[in-house]
């Protein structure tokens, strides 16, 4: 069933998305996300016919928070027939692979804190200037992964032996 879903969640996306109506000029990584995010705001209506048919718009720069963090997702849809939410992060110039692991992120967290029990898993689309197909292959593959995160910290004494080699606070204050 899931992997039916995901099938067609994949079926109803394209490749790529004509944005004529977008008035940027064509300046490799100089378009700023937040210009292109607004004229596809305000060109919500042709965005939406390109995009295809059932899709409604939640809303830009949706907010999540997250343990007391904001995040904002660019563009916010739900998709009728798939009945899931469909997330699109904009990127200027080139895919690169640490935009994955946003995506996932927000993903999850629409899952957890907005999508109603009837409906299916969120759908995330990263939508850049240009893609090299092997980096986006091995960006997506096995995201399955065992990983962690762990956390690190540091020490506000100094080891003896180091304590020894180096003047004290008060004496490299007066040196200053």
């Amino acid at each position: 069933m899931k992997q039916k879903l995901s099938n067609k969640a994949l079926r109803s996306f394209k490749d790529q998305y004509l944005l004529d109506f977008v008035n940027v000029e064509d300046a490799d990584d100089e378009i700023d996300e937040r210009i292109l995010e607004g004229e596809i705001v305000q060109n919500i209506r042709k965005f939406l016919m390109s995009l295809g048919s059932d899709f409604t718009f939640m809303g830009n720069q949706y907010r999540l928070v997250v343990e007391e963090d904001e995040y904002f997702i660019d563009l916010l849809f739900y998709h009728r027939s798939l009945q899931s939410l469909v997330a699109f992060e904009l990127k200027k110039g080139k895919f690169k692979p640490e935009y994955v692991g946003k995506m996932n992120f927000y993903l999850s967290a629409l899952d957890d804190l907005v999508k109603q029990p009837h409906e299916n898993p969120s759908i995330g689309i990263i939508l850049c200037k240009e893609k090299e197909n092997k980096k986006v292959e091995y960006s997506f593959r096995d995201l399955s992964k065992p990983m962690g995160v762990s956390t690190f910290k540091t020490s506000e004494t100094l080891p003896p032996e180091l304590k020894e080699a180096l003047p004290d606070a008060e004496t490299l204050k007066k040196l200053l």
